[in-house]
């Protein structure tokens, strides 16, 4: 697809098309969850243009691509593209795996913060927990591929171990959660 200008003036109407040129009102749940997975990305982004953590910034690279191939799938209706795949979850789940070997176990919650990379990454896991929710709201409206559930899932917890990863490596304080007794 080739973008050749940038405003078209046809979505003046409240309206967004899709990528086989369907229509469909700008509130529509599909455009939601096609906005959020646009946001997180850009969230991801702002993250990448810290001074990370290389193996961060290697994965976080990959996963804006993945998330764009998620806005590419759900842009086609009722059509199974094949751009994400069981891997795409296996390698997050990997990914989290290494990173977690490393930090200390949790016995509390964990109070965003810390460093400003590691705010930045917490920020982004919130973000994608919203995603994630807007893809529920989208599935008990339409069919949705199961992929693009589990793999968002399995961000928001790679997000989080990497904020906390962060932390660790960057000298950032963890704050953990204190109840009131």
């Amino acid at each position: 697809m080739r973008i050749t200008k940038v405003y078209t003036k046809t979505g003046d109407d409240g309206t967004t098309e899709l990528s086989k040129g369907e229509r469909m009102p700008k509130d529509s749940p599909r455009i939601v969850i096609l906005g959020a997975l646009d946001e997180v990305n850009a969230a991801i982004g702002v993250v990448l243009a810290e001074n990370l953590n290389k193996i961060i910034e290697k994965e976080l690279e990959g996963v804006q691509h993945d998330l764009f191939n998620i806005g590419g799938e759900l842009a086609v209706l009722e059509e199974d593209l094949g751009l994400v795949k069981s891997d795409d979850v296996q390698k997050l789940e990997e990914a989290i795996d290494s990173l977690n070997e490393s930090l200390p176990s949790l016995e509390e919650f964990v109070l965003p913060g810390g460093s400003r990379r590691s705010a930045l990454l917490y920020q982004a896991k919130v973000i994608c927990r919203r995603t994630e929710r807007d893809l529920v709201t989208l599935s008990h409206k339409e069919k949705i591929n199961p992929l693009h559930l589990k793999y968002l899932n399995r961000l928001s917890d790679y997000l989080f171990v990497a904020a906390r990863y962060e932390n660790m490596k960057g000298g950032g304080e963890e704050q953990l959660w204190k109840r009131k007794q």
